[in-house]
This record gives structure tokens, sequence and C-alpha cells, in this order.
């Protein structure tokens, strides 16, 4: 699984264009802020308890009649010493089975109890994908990927944990450019503005034109 989330994230750099990108985040990291999981953490912390008392409440009877049998070994008939020694057994048999089962239904829990908390994160990651136009996100846990290309690969942990509710989102002011959902790319472009006329200064009159002059009279000429 390791090697091939770091094949993907070797190759697909250079076969998609470069406009495509896609996000990453460690996913179980953001599974464990969840409240549900640690809600589940406590269930199975109190099964896990109920089954450890059990096994001790077990393990005390097996103790107890183990010693009663040491003390009257030697007074006890055959007959006496094998139902003793059938009981014993019997009692160590049925302690490690239960053991065995009680893990196994421990296990069984763990694996339904998280897959609710997984659906809802799965559910998350995947509106987070289509919405901000992702290729496909990553789970980067455990180091499965070394490298991410920084103009490509985008950080979707805070994304995811904001639809789940866990920060609260970021004013449009501080929002990175890159987290900006896929159907708002030409939102948020200025308006163009119309041309300001400077203040104080006249609009541009036409230039005026000469009034026309009366031809002048002649004047008199002496006889």
């Amino acid at each position: 699984m390791k090697r091939l989330a770091f094949l993907i994230a070797l190759v697909l750099p250079l076969a998609l264009p470069a406009q495509v990108q896609f996000g990453y985040l460690n996913y179980h990291t953001i599974m464990s802020e969840m409240p549900e999981y640690a809600q589940v953490q406590q269930e199975l912390t109190t099964l896990k308890g109920k089954y450890e008392a059990e096994s001790a409440r077990t393990e005390e009877e097996f103790q107890k009649k183990f010693v009663d049998f040491l003390q009257g070994q030697k007074d006890f008939p055959q007959s006496i010493m094998q139902k003793r020694q059938g009981e014993l057994q019997s009692l160590m048999d049925n302690g490690v089975q239960f053991r065995l089962q009680a893990q196994k239904l421990i296990a069984q829990a763990e694996k339904d109890l998280l897959g609710e908390v997984e659906k809802r994160l799965n559910r998350a990651i995947l509106e987070v994908g289509v919405e901000y136009g992702y290729a496909f996100i990553l789970n980067v846990e455990e180091h499965a990927c070394p490298y991410i290309n920084p103009v490509m690969g985008v950080d979707v942990s805070d994304l995811v944990r904001i639809k789940l509710g866990l920060i609260e989102p970021p004013t449009p002011e501080t929002q990175p450019a890159e987290a900006q959902p896929a159907d708002s790319a030409s939102e948020g472009q200025p308006e163009a503005q119309p041309a300001v006329q400077p203040e104080n200064q006249p609009a541009t009159q036409p230039e005026t034109q000469p009034e026309a002059q009366p031809a002048t009279e002649p004047h008199d000429t002496p006889e």
C-alpha cells in the first residue's frame, strides 16, 4: 500500500497537466480529533474492562480450586483426585478459550464502532475533493508519501476539519488562493471600474472658434 502511494505520487505529476492539483492529509490524525473517535475509545475501554474482570474472576476461581486440590490430594481417594483434576483442567481450558473469544469480540466491536467514524470522515474527504476539484486525495500517514510537489499537492487537512466541524472556516481575506472552490475560480476578481474624472478639473471644453469680423469699409479718399 505504501509503495503504491509512493508510485502514484511519483508518476502522476509527470502524467497530469500542470493545472491539475491533488490533496493530501494524515487520515488517522484527523480521525483521532473527531469527538466520535474519543467516544469509541471510551466504549472500547469499558468493554475491555468487563472482559478483563470476568477473566480475573475465572482465574481466581481456578486458583482457589487448585489450592484446595493441593491441600486435600493426600487424603482424596483416587476417584475424587481424578474428578478434581478434571475440574481444574476444564477451568483452565475455559479460561484460555474465554480470553481468545474476548479478544475476537473486542476486535470486532472496534471494527464496527470505528467503521461509523470512518464513514463520516470519508464523506467529508469526498466533499472536499469534489468541491475543490482535486484529482485525488492521498493519505500520507506513516511516511507513505515522502515527497509531494508543492505546486500540485495541497494540504487539505483543515478543509476536512472544517467539513467535520472541528474548526471554524477562515474568512475570505485569510483563505489561501489554492483552497478556493473549483466552481469559483473566476469569482473574487475585481470588477472593472469606470474611469473617474479627477476632482476639481473642469470638463474639457471644445475649442472656441474666433468670431467672424465684419469686413472693413474703405475710407473715403480725398478728391
